[in-house]
């Protein structure tokens, strides 16, 4: 059990050497750091206050308040209005070395479409894509909304209820995503599912049942594992075919002899390109010449910086195209909820498919997301990410630029992640392993490749996860390797 410190927070022995090149800040933060990873500082110990802090080193209580909130974001201090800031709990002396938290991420991927090993202890930086900011999930809002939920219920819907979901979030999601994915949504045709992978495997399904027996996959896109894993679940054979700049390639798609393709078309991932004009045209022809489906992976198209906005494919061909949709990347993975609009005829057999699986999806999650998307506060949480993953675009941006200038960055357009081309000499996985060394979490193109080829050399660099001072002091750790 921690010592309760009473009055303003303990003493503590920090040492600042003012004739060091090594400024003051990180002095501090390093302190701190050590202090916490080598015990003298427990889980649940106070810390002295800002003021009492900045008095005793002789500092200014901003470059102290400063310091706190970066250990605060890597998660090594936790803090609450009207409470002292305290030692996190999960930096207990005796803690298995996974446990020391890494720059605002999750101990464990464990999410749709998240690249790369868990995170390794004690990284000055983790470039990790497919996940968001979970610092910044609005947890006072969600509260808010499971007590609308819970206040709001009526006894009836307590009970099993409707296969496709609860109708009021069914009713909610279908008007938001026409209000901003200009998807052409009704209620009728919204299932509700625990997330992109359960949607696709649901899809999948009842085109296997419809007699699809090969479905492609962008490559590079999902990596052939997992493509080759949800398309045999189904009873279907993987094919892959190639992304270019203008988005997936529907004649490679033709000569593929595939009646269903899985696309990213808003922002493909992972290269970040969008789905060109032409080949959306394209690809819906090609679906309605073969009696073909399109299976849409709408994952992030809510971030976006220097372009329009662009809508679903299901908008311009709803009786052909399945759209897949979450809240993974707009609140939190650990919200476990999605949907997929189907085409009318067949929203029935993927409601069917749904209660095979697990009778329906947590009702009172259901209302409490309709609840947020209702109250405007879900309009309001994008906009705030939207600022703050464009500043650590930006920072991402500055960074290379300063540091390895010769390094290409292409898909920034959206989303929060980018692909670094490095000069054709580099090695991949030799960066990604050095980077590692240096305590910089570095994830490589290879495993989104069908191939596990390397060829050109390209790195999948998210700043979901990772602060804007984290990012600059990452790349700067690394930028040789990147030259």
């Amino acid at each position: 059990m921690a010592i309760q410190w009473s009055g303003l927070g303990p003493e503590l022995l920090l040492r600042l050497d003012r004739h060091s090149d090594q400024p003051l800040r990180s002095q501090l933060e390093t302190g701190l750091r050590d202090a916490i990873r080598n015990g003298r500082l427990h889980a649940g110990e106070r810390l002295p206050s800002s003021r009492e802090l900045a008095r005793e080193l002789g500092v200014s209580r901003g470059l102290v308040q400063e310091c706190y909130s970066q250990l605060l974001a890597e998660g090594y201090l936790d803090s609450q209005v009207g409470s002292a800031t305290r030692v996190a709990l999960c930096t207990s002396p005796g803690a298995s070395p996974g446990a020391y938290p890494v720059l605002g991420s999750a101990p464990a991927p464990g999410t749709d479409r998240t690249r790369g090993p868990a995170p390794s202890p004690r990284l000055i930086a983790d470039f990790r894509s497919g996940v968001p900011d979970l610092a910044s999930f609005p947890r006072g809002d969600w509260v808010w909304a499971m007590r609308e939920a819970c206040r709001e219920v009526a006894t009836a819907d307590l009970d099993y209820g409707d296969p496709r979901g609860s109708r009021a979030l069914r009713e909610v999601a279908a008007g938001y995503l026409r209000r901003v994915r200009a998807a052409a949504a009704d209620q009728e045709n919204l299932v509700v599912c625990t997330g992109f992978a359960q949607g696709l495997n649901l899809v999948l399904r009842v085109l296997n049942q419809l007699g699809v027996g090969r479905v492609a996959f962008e490559d590079p896109g999902y990596g052939d594992v997992e493509t080759s894993t949800s398309a045999g679940l189904a009873g279907a054979q993987a094919v892959h075919v190639p992304v270019d700049d203008l988005g997936v390639d529907v004649a490679a798609l033709e000569a593929s002899g595939a009646r269903a393709v899985v696309v990213t078309p808003a922002h493909q991932s992972p290269t970040g390109v969008v789905l060109a004009a032409s080949r959306r045209h394209a690809l819906v022809e090609w679906a309605s010449r073969h009696d073909a489906f399109i299976v849409e992976d709408d994952y992030d198209s809510e971030f976006r910086y220097d372009r329009e906005p662009v809508g679903v494919l299901q908008g311009i061909a709803p009786n052909r195209v399945f759209t897949l949709g979450t809240v993974s990347k707009s609140l939190a993975p650990a919200v476990r909820l999605g949907w997929v609009i189907a085409p009318p005829a067949l929203a029935g057999a993927v409601a069917e498919a749904k209660v095979l699986a697990d009778r329906g999806t947590s009702g009172l999650d259901q209302l409490a997301l309709a609840a947020l998307l209702r109250s405007g506060r879900y309009d309001r949480h994008l906009r705030q990410m939207r600022g703050t993953y464009a500043r650590r675009r930006t920072a991402l941006i500055e960074a290379l630029g300063r540091h390895a200038p010769a390094v290409r960055l292409t898909g920034l357009a959206a989303g929060f992640h980018a692909v670094a081309h490095l000069p054709g000499s580099a090695d991949e996985e030799a960066v990604v392993a050095q980077a590692r060394r240096r305590s910089v979490g570095l994830y490589a193109m290879a495993p989104f490749r069908a191939s596990r080829g390397a060829a050109p050399p390209q790195l999948v660099l998210g700043f979901g996860l990772v602060s804007e001072r984290a990012i600059v002091a990452g790349i700067a750790a690394v930028a040789d390797l990147l030259r």
